[in-house]
């Protein structure tokens, strides 16, 4: 008989209590994780090399690796290894430990609910992520952060001791059904510094189809686009101070869309206080007042209006 003392024996436990793993959410396989492996641990890095130990998992850190692979698994007959980047940041190699487990644990489900049909591999790399980001930023205790701290991305990261683009997306994930946001991030995109692109993104609508923008996809940038010059991130990069955009206008008759959006953007610096981020956030106009924590905080620059771009 298989324990929970083997990955294998997890995925029977999840089968035993939620039925085909397709019934079950990544937020759901997270909480059974914790409950059974982390209990009251901190979610850090010792406390998972010690968890794959249990599970019976050989983890090393490697010293090269291909540019975009942040780590990898492999299953051989009763051996598992997982490789994760021996340079990486530690939330990085947290996340991959979580990311790897969770691929791993696919492969099982096969063997534990037979009529299960393993996902695709951007359907099994989306779930990973998912995965990881709920054992790592638990759902409901995660959400209650976002509205404490005003939807504020950096002082989530610090608190949460993650990586703002992990913060980001898992904002998007806990949000989604619940009400209209948009969020991104913006990193340097040449050597010089000078110009700035969407590295991370995420949003979420609520069910109320009054209170969601649509049509307007070309407003909220997506991986890869600039930072336009005199934008709400060009001023927060060229000045390294927050800023606040009270209104922004949608159509080209430069009207009000329901009241419009609002938009907040943030610059993390680092130790020579150049800006080396810019996180990015923006809501109904209606929901402004989910931002007075994080204004209080910050005291940012306030703009009375942009029309159609961040």
């Amino acid at each position: 008989m298989k324990t929970l003392n083997d990955l294998s024996g997890f995925c029977d436990h999840l089968v035993g209590k939620f039925g085909s793993p397709g019934d079950c959410t990544e937020d759901q396989k997270a909480d059974e994780f914790r409950r059974i492996y982390l209990r009251d641990l901190p979610v850090n890095l010792r406390s998972l090399r010690a968890i794959a130990t249990c599970l019976g998992i050989r983890l090393k850190g490697l010293e090269t690796m291909p540019r975009n692979l942040r780590g990898y698994h492999e299953i051989c007959d009763d051996r598992k290894c997982l490789y994760y980047r021996h340079d990486d940041t530690a939330s990085g190699i947290q996340n991959t430990i979580l990311h790897e487990l969770r691929e791993m644990m696919e492969t099982m489900f096969v063997e534990a609910y037979p009529t299960y049909k393993p996902l695709r591999t951007s359907a099994r790399h989306i779930a990973a992520n998912r995965f990881a980001s709920a054992v790592l930023l638990p759902e409901d205790e995660f959400r209650a952060n976002v509205f404490k701290t005003g939807f504020d991305v950096i002082r989530l990261s610090r608190g949460y001791s993650k990586s703002c683009s992990q913060v980001l997306l898992r904002m998007g994930e806990v949000l989604r059904g619940r009400l209209f946001f948009y969020g991104s991030l913006y990193e340097p995109d040449d050597a010089d510094g000078n110009d700035w692109a969407v590295t991370y993104w995420t949003g979420s609508n609520n069910d109320d189809a009054d209170s969601n923008v649509y049509g307007l996809d070309g407003l909220f940038p997506r991986r890869g686009r600039k930072a336009l010059a005199g934008s709400l991130i060009g001023l927060t990069v060229k000045t390294g101070r927050p800023h606040l955009v009270g209104r922004i206008t949608l159509t080209d008759e430069n009207e009000y869309f329901d009241g419009g959006l609002t938009a907040l953007a943030q610059p993390l610096t680092g130790r020579s206080r150049q800006v080396e981020k810019v996180a990015m956030v923006a809501l109904m106009i209606q929901d402004s007042h989910l931002f007075d924590t994080q204004i209080d905080k910050i005291n940012p620059v306030k703009l009375e209006r942009f029309h159609r771009h961040f």
